[in-house]
């Protein structure tokens, strides 16, 4: 408990100081001087701060002594009180006179002064403090003593750091950070944060997570949620987000680590809210999956290459290519001749373009690819077709439904004589020997994506190996009839 010297045996009233009220008048005014006066408050405010406080009359004897002063250092009020200065217990003897007269000198300087001290504990150790020393000054505004609040260097340094981190966080980090209160809404944004969710650093604040985000937002709340229910993961998350942005949506990927923030104040933690850092690591992302993505086709080609070769029939080896690129690729996979043979690059023919079915995967359920067209007969494209337009341009052709209505799309795949739940097409030629032999189409349903410049560059890359198989089957033929 802390002590003053008016609580001391010694204490002793001034010549115009009145008389305190005895107890029997304290109880018979229980709302008057019965309730603490001035000292007793005091005393009580003293004994609750968290910083160690003494303090000294204008003599330098010590007054006051709080129970953190008595925690840092040992010496306990009784025995700190009405010592003169800290010569010869709370401080070594050669650095007493520095140590007084630094602390002395606050009485006549201006607002706070700080310094640094090695204290000695009880039991003769040293402590390194901070102080922070400032005039009491009397009724007639002369300075009347000081007072002395004092912590730990380490403890004071600790304070700062955190200080100084947070304020570098909302700063300068080159990370986002975000403060989320109990209801899942900002309240903290730093400048970094702000530009990923293209936004402004007060715009953001209050709005609901659904406001600034069109996907990722249920994934997000989820994880917030979370921690405040059951603390800081123990792993970093990848969130995958769409952020409006004024040339439209764009797809993020947010690496993101949580922190459940309680007050320091509360005896119980009250959870103040989360504090959300994360990083854009979208291009990193994507280019894992691409290079995941690269290898695993690049080991389908391998797989495919090594089982066609094991095939008597190079017709059946053309499909066990087509088979093999199928998966994780496309839903269906159409294989056409060009009727009456290879076309060569010569000058163009006025006889109208013509494709004959060879091979198809089934489209009813999965199954390996089966041979047809043994007939002959022309598969009715319509004029403009893509397949038609891949094998005029020797090129690959990319075509979709876009956003059409369910119907429409349906509609669209059976004019063009695809299954109705194709969305995605993409032709790529057959070529062998410098002549156009067809045509292989990819299929996607509306559960996959379109198909990009690199699914053109995989289809062309089985393209040229089931060409080689099918002008090998035709030579083997002609071989055969001869």
């Amino acid at each position: 408990m802390s002590a003053s010297r008016r609580s001391g045996t010694t204490d002793e009233l001034g010549p115009d100081e009145p008389e305190q009220p005895d107890e029997r008048e304290r109880s018979e005014n229980p709302g008057g001087p019965a309730g603490p006066d001035g000292a007793d408050l005091l005393a009580a405010l003293l004994d609750g701060m968290d910083a160690a406080l003494c303090a000294f009359d204008a003599d330098g004897v010590v007054t006051h002594w709080n129970r953190e002063a008595e925690r840092i250092l040992g010496w306990s009020a009784a025995e700190a009180v009405g010592r003169q200065g800290f010569a010869g217990w709370a401080v070594r003897e050669a650095d007493a006179e520095e140590v007084q007269s630094r602390l002395m000198s606050a009485m006549h300087a201006p607002g706070r002064q700080v310094h640094e001290f090695a204290l000695l504990t009880k039991d003769g150790g040293r402590v390194l403090v901070r102080t922070q020393s400032a005039a009491v000054r009397g009724p007639d505004g002369k300075p009347a003593g000081l007072y002395c609040a004092f912590s730990e260097v380490h403890a004071q340094i600790d304070l700062e750091r955190s200080i100084a981190l947070s304020e570098a966080l909302f700063d300068d980090a080159s990370w986002g950070v975000v403060l989320v209160d109990a209801d899942l809404r900002p309240a903290v944004v730093n400048a970094h944060a702000a530009r990923a969710l293209g936004t402004g650093r007060t715009a953001v604040l209050g709005r609901p997570l659904g406001e600034l985000l069109t996907q990722g937002v249920e994934e997000l709340e989820n994880a917030l949620t979370h921690v405040l229910a059951e603390g800081a993961p123990p792993a970093p998350a990848e969130v995958w987000v769409g952020v409006r942005t004024p040339e439209g949506e764009r797809r993020r990927c947010w690496r993101s680590g949580f922190l459940r923030l309680a007050s320091p104040l509360a005896e119980e933690p009250v959870p103040l809210g989360v504090g959300w850092l994360f990083q854009d690591v979208t291009e990193a992302k994507q280019g894992e999956q691409e290079a995941s993505l690269l290898r695993f086709r690049t080991n389908q080609l391998h797989r495919a290459a090594r089982a066609a070769a094991e095939c008597e029939d190079p017709a059946e080896a053309a499909t066990v290519h087509l088979d093999f690129a199928l998966a994780g690729f496309a839903d269906h996979a159409l294989i056409d001749r060009v009727a009456g043979g290879a076309v060569a690059d010569v000058e163009p023919t006025t006889v109208p373009l013509r494709l004959v079915r060879v091979a198809a995967t089934p489209s009813g359920g999965p199954g390996p690819s089966a041979l047809t067209g043994h007939a002959g007969l022309p598969v009715r494209y319509a004029e403009g077709h893509p397949a038609l337009q891949c094998v005029a341009r020797a090129g690959s052709v990319r075509a979709g439904a876009g956003a059409a209505a369910v119907e429409e799309a349906r509609e669209w795949a059976r004019a063009r004589q695809w299954p109705e739940d194709t969305v995605h097409a993409l032709c790529a030629v057959l070529r062998s020997r410098g002549r156009t032999l067809g045509v292989v189409t990819f299929l996607r349903g509306a559960g996959r994506t379109s198909f990009e410049r690199s699914d053109a560059t995989y289809a062309e890359d089985v393209a040229v190996r089931i060409a080689a198989a099918l002008d090998l089957a035709d030579l083997a033929g002609r071989a055969g009839g001869a």
